[in-house]
């Protein structure tokens, strides 16, 4: 079997290197957007889950089908799952210009962010960070966005919520890795690097592997 993948890359990059065709319902969901740059994004996005789900599997990613339906309202949006190997779990987060993906038996979650210059919002603080993990983040911006990234990567694997993120209390991870690294927290592993001002973080119940596209 073989380990949890996470690529990522810049969408101009990832679009450059990826092929494939959205389903309808992507495809509708890409025309909602009203900015090109986040169109483009969620395109990219939905193409790199595919490329990194195949390479598990040792298939072509044209032979695979992203699916999202949520639970409370039956639309297409919600956790993505592949219709033809719904036992591997898949993931996929965007953000301005930048897009990841991840796939792995097990839970996997990703998620990506841009770390913006000056002091932390601490209206996000506050909702995101217990006591502790705010003693440690302060005023940096950096600092938080690294926590926020962790958590939503935690929601996406299905563990938590996003009004239960200060229940989950994640202090005792250094915030300084290095550019990439693999860390273990109560036997989930992380796998987080940085792109630019992007702060990224991808989690599986096994050591993953990292891929960046475009050096």
């Amino acid at each position: 079997m073989r380990p949890p993948l996470a690529v990522a890359g810049y969408t101009d990059e990832v679009l450059e290197v990826v092929g494939g065709t959205l389903t309808e319902a992507e495809r509708t969901r890409a025309d909602r957007f009203t900015r090109r740059q986040d169109r483009l994004d969620f395109i990219a996005a939905h193409l790199l889950v595919r490329h990194c789900a195949a390479e598990i599997l040792g298939t072509r990613a044209c032979m695979l089908t992203v699916v999202q339906r949520c639970e409370r309202c039956d639309q297409a949006h919600g956790r993505p799952r592949l219709a033809e190997a719904p036992e591997l779990s898949v993931t996929l987060a965007h953000t301005s210009g930048y897009v990841c993906a991840a796939a792995g038996y097990g839970r996997v979650g990703i998620d990506a962010e841009h770390a913006t210059p000056g002091p932390a919002d601490q209206s996000l603080a506050a909702l995101a960070l217990t006591p502790a993990e705010a003693a440690l983040v302060g005023r940096d911006n950096t600092r938080l966005i690294r926590q926020w990234v962790r958590k939503e990567a935690l929601v996406k694997r299905g563990e938590l919520t996003l009004d239960r993120l200060r229940e989950v209390d994640l202090s005792a991870l250094p915030f300084d890795g290095g550019p990439s690294g693999d860390l273990e927290w109560e036997g989930r592993h992380f796998l987080e690097w940085k792109a630019g001002t992007v702060i990224a973080t991808a989690i599986t119940d096994e050591p993953g592997k990292l891929r960046l596209l475009g050096g």
